[in-house]
């Protein structure tokens, strides 16, 4: 089987490297490439479908693809999609919505009529295999997804439900809060190890804290909730079982790991400790299907000032998702808030710091250049993930 994972545009060698370590192939499309801008391309059984969409840190949605042809005109539009065999993935009383199209440098261009061609297609296939004038559509709903690139169609199905960085344990995510899928590629971009201490000065919702936790003790971070992949007729209740018991074989709750967060705002770190406490039951009920009542142990939270924070170990990583200008404050108030953060590099020397933002003078406001940069698509912001070694002052702005 083919599947495509979508992921932040800028993430994709992050979201490949992870499915390449979890034994998959990455897949390589009519043009060549296994990946386009915010999607990778893998091959894999049916496990697969269980196993990415368990532990898939970085993707956003795993997708089975059912096609990829040529589609210049509507009529070759229709008859692709006609030709796959959806009673083998639908069920009779199925709700097919047709999610979202993308088109880019093909004929076929407008979103709605394409939208449309694809509904019209899988109707009445279904229809004709059910022997149905009309389908009842009183089931569950199941989304497709179609790209259109230079006139090749891809046709995906939907296998996640709700988007994959809603984990589960984030009851509150307070005012503009990172998303858990972008936290785990600021990490995976980092290059951190669980052996490094790791700070975020501003926690917010802890998420970034709690990534790392998953992360630090193998903790597969869709243990703990539903996926859309149960509304199809392909979905083997065993297998899910099976496989869900496999990955909670792997948590490590034997190792030791430094996680810590603070923020100014004590409902922050309130609400910060309230979610990673909901993220480590997650993984402890996890253990609890393999007979192990070991407790994953939680990240630590605290109140401060970003400004009154000092280096607790020679080395670590500082990584954090400050105040943007354009989401809390205004862009002045942001300025200020990073012309002060100069104060960290002198507090946290031999440190790696990473901060992900926005807006376009973080470096001049910092007053130091980064040694590397990385840009991200967050949510519907286009960021970049600054990275720093601090090792003096030679990166300070002339």
């Amino acid at each position: 089987m083919i599947y495509c994972a979508l992921c932040a545009v800028g993430a994709e060698k992050t979201l490949g490297n992870e499915i390449k370590f979890l034994g998959y192939k990455l897949h390589q499309t009519k043009f060549g490439t296994t990946s386009k801008p915010g999607r990778v391309y893998f091959e894999g059984d049916i496990s697969a479908m269980y196993r990415t969409n368990f532990c898939l840190r970085t993707s956003d949605r795993v997708y089975i693809q059912l096609a990829e042809y040529n589609a210049e005109n509507f009529d070759e539009l229709f008859e692709g999609c006609y030709r796959i065999n959806w009673q083998d993935y639908l069920k009779k009383d199925v709700h097919v919505v047709v999610d979202k199209v993308r088109s880019y440098k093909s004929k076929l261009n407008s979103e709605h009529s394409i939208q449309g061609m694809i509904q019209k297609a899988i109707y009445k296939k279904l229809g004709e295999k059910f022997h149905m004038t009309n389908l009842p559509e009183t089931g569950e709903r199941v989304d497709v997804r179609v790209f259109i690139d230079e006139d090749v169609a891809y046709i995906l199905l939907d296998t996640s439900g709700l988007p994959l960085h809603k984990r589960g344990y984030r009851t509150d995510g307070g005012i503009a809060p990172l998303r858990e899928t972008t936290a785990a590629v600021l990490l995976q971009e980092m290059m951190w190890r669980r052996k490094t201490p790791l700070h975020d000065p501003f926690c917010g919702s802890g998420t970034i804290a709690i990534e790392a936790a998953l992360y630090a003790y193998n903790v597969a971070p869709g243990l703990g909730r539903r996926f859309g992949y149960e509304n199809l007729t392909i979905f083997d209740r065993q297998m899910q079982f099976h496989i869900k018991r496999e990955e909670a074989s792997k948590i490590r709750t034997d190792v030791e790991a430094r996680i810590t967060g603070s923020d100014i705002d004590p409902a922050a770190v309130e609400r910060a400790r309230l979610n990673a406490e909901h993220a480590c039951v997650m993984a402890g009920r996890a253990l609890q299907m393999i007979g192990s009542d070991n407790r994953v142990p939680r990240p630590d939270f605290m109140v401060s000032d970003f400004a009154e924070l000092s280096a607790p170990y020679s080395e670590g990583l500082l990584l954090c998702n400050p105040p943007y200008g354009e989401r809390i404050g205004d862009s002045e108030q942001a300025v200020e808030l990073y012309k002060n953060m100069g104060g960290l590099f002198k507090e946290f020397p031999g440190w790696q710091i990473g901060v992900i933002t926005s807006h376009n003078k973080f470096e001049s406001s910092l007053g130091r250049h980064a040694n590397s940069q990385k840009n991200l698509k967050a949510g519907n912001l286009d960021t970049v993930l600054y990275k720093f070694t601090v090792r003096g002052y030679s990166n300070l702005l002339e």
